[in-house]
């Protein structure tokens, strides 16, 4: 079992970590990672850093909320943010933008009552690797196994909300079909059903040979910039691929082969008859990965009648990164807040 003062490793697992709480820096030891409390124009949101165990492998999970958790409260609705192929789970929901505003996924749903969570998986930001292995879907849905146990006990929720985006949301579908009762409500971005008329796809499988032989690949400032002008060049601003480089390349200059492995050679992957939670599927219109027909597919798979389908004009394949990200935190928002 899990404690709120201390997670149960033994001693050789435990891991010295930087306090920074209102301007006051001081270097603890104890088995949940540094805390922290960021000040915003309005608002100030508190997070804290964990590490959670799956076998030999470090999971780094990261936490932000409104206010620091009381004795007793009242469980507030958990998000759980589910990150893709190439960007860690960090760096994803809670990216700062220099000039830029509401860029951060974790703060707009931290501010408005949730508390949200996101995971780097194996072999991403700062979590650790294993070293076998290519950290390929279904890998990602064990990472998710391991976590989700501990994020119920953290907040004494019965359930969670679960986001995905690309990989991610592909992660998110097989967790949710192994572990259906833990999930209350499952939103999807930028998910890839069998592939089909998937033009980014078609030109990833060129280099599937590269990627079946290598369990990372290389990234790098121009590789995050092409990620953002694929599809649909202005979509996003050109800020935003520097953000990503500042805050991953200090961590890592490889990530992970697996799940370009799999959206190129193992589709389908996700089985939505499966899945029996209320389902957001959301679609970039400009999205290069997620076809609209593919996609009509699986939503008309899924069992449940609480679904909504919506596309969202002017946006691409990162639909939380884009000059029209409002559209993605509305559609987001109103799909959890709906009555049950």
């Amino acid at each position: 079992m899990y404690s709120r003062k201390a997670l149960p490793w033994p001693e050789s697992q435990k891991y010295s970590h930087l306090c920074d709480l209102a301007g006051i820096e001081r270097l603890v030891s104890f088995q949940v990672a540094f805390l922290t409390i960021t000040q915003g124009s309005t608002t100030v949101i508190w997070s804290q850093d964990y590490f959670v165990p799956r076998e030999e492998v470090r999971l780094y999970v990261y936490r932000k909320r409104a206010t620091p958790p009381q004795a007793e409260e009242v469980a507030k609705p958990v998000l759980l943010l589910v990150h893709g192929s190439t960007v860690s789970g960090r760096n994803t929901y809670d990216l700062q933008v220099p000039g830029g505003q509401d860029y951060s996924v974790m703060d707009y749903f931290a501010a408005r009552g949730y508390d949200v969570w996101t995971v780097d998986h194996e072999g991403y930001g700062r979590s650790s690797w294993s070293g076998r292995g290519n950290s390929d879907v279904s890998t990602g849905a064990l990472d998710l196994a391991a976590v989700v146990p501990f994020i119920l006990q953290e907040t004494g929720a019965k359930t969670l909300n679960i986001f995905g985006s690309s990989s991610g949301a592909l992660r998110a579908c097989l967790y949710t079909e192994a572990h259906p009762h833990t999930v209350a409500r499952l939103g999807l971005s930028a998910l890839v059903y069998t592939g089909a008329g998937s033009p980014t796809l078609e030109q990833r499988r060129k280099k599937l040979p590269e990627y079946s032989a290598s369990p990372r690949r290389k990234v790098d400032l121009a590789f995050y910039e092409g990620m953002f002008n694929r599809d649909k060049p202005g979509s996003s601003e050109d800020t935003v691929p520097k953000a990503i480089a500042a805050a991953e390349l200090p961590l890592v200059s490889e990530v992970p082969t697996g799940t370009y492995v799999d959206m190129c050679a193992n589709l389908p992957l996700a089985k939505p008859e499966a899945i029996p939670c209320p389902t957001l599927l959301i679609r970039g219109e400009f999205d290069g990965i997620a076809a609209e027909p593919d996609l009509l597919d699986f939503f008309a798979r899924l069992p449940t009648k609480d679904k909504q389908f919506v596309v969202l004009s002017g946006i691409a394949h990162n639909p939380m990164m884009g000059v029209a990200r409002n559209k993605f935190h509305f559609a987001l928002e109103n799909f959890l807040k709906a009555p049950l």
